[in-house]
């Protein structure tokens, strides 16, 4: 199963957010042993190391960003991922970017905190829970 990741979902694992650090670390852990085929989107990679970078410095944010491209694939971005988003009419342009890059990256599904986000999305959309109760069920 290839999910990918929003952005919200790395940063509660980087940033120890509460209450929302446990399941998605565990998402991260899943994805380091297989049990998931976890992708992120170009645009995540960028977000995380300028927020990393004004928050904890680029040392930190060039650690986590080396964690990250160890860990995950990446859907790319280019010109088709943009204008496909442009006229997906998902009301958030940057959630209607990750949706068109994961359907480009051949994703079977999202794993975000805001799944109304997601409404209008072609693929499956999951909260972290949801996703670890899926994989929980799973028969491998």
């Amino acid at each position: 199963m290839r999910i990918l990741f929003d952005t919200n979902v790395v940063l509660d694992v980087f940033l120890n957010r509460e209450p929302f650090v446990e399941p998605a670390a565990r998402l991260f852990d899943a994805n380091a042993h297989g049990k998931l085929g976890g992708l992120l989107g170009a645009t995540t990679v960028t977000t995380i190391y300028y927020l990393l970078d004004s928050n904890r410095g680029s040392t930190v944010a060039h650690e986590k960003v080396e964690v990250l491209l160890q860990l995950f694939d990446v859907a790319g971005v280019n010109r088709h991922v943009l204008l496909q988003a442009a006229q997906s009419g998902f009301a958030d342009y940057e959630d209607a970017v990750l949706h068109s890059a994961a359907r480009r990256a051949g994703a079977d599904g999202i794993v975000t905190r805001n799944a109304a986000d997601f409404s209008g999305a072609a693929l499956s959309v999951h909260t972290p829970r949801e996703l670890l109760t899926i994989l929980d069920h799973r028969r491998d």
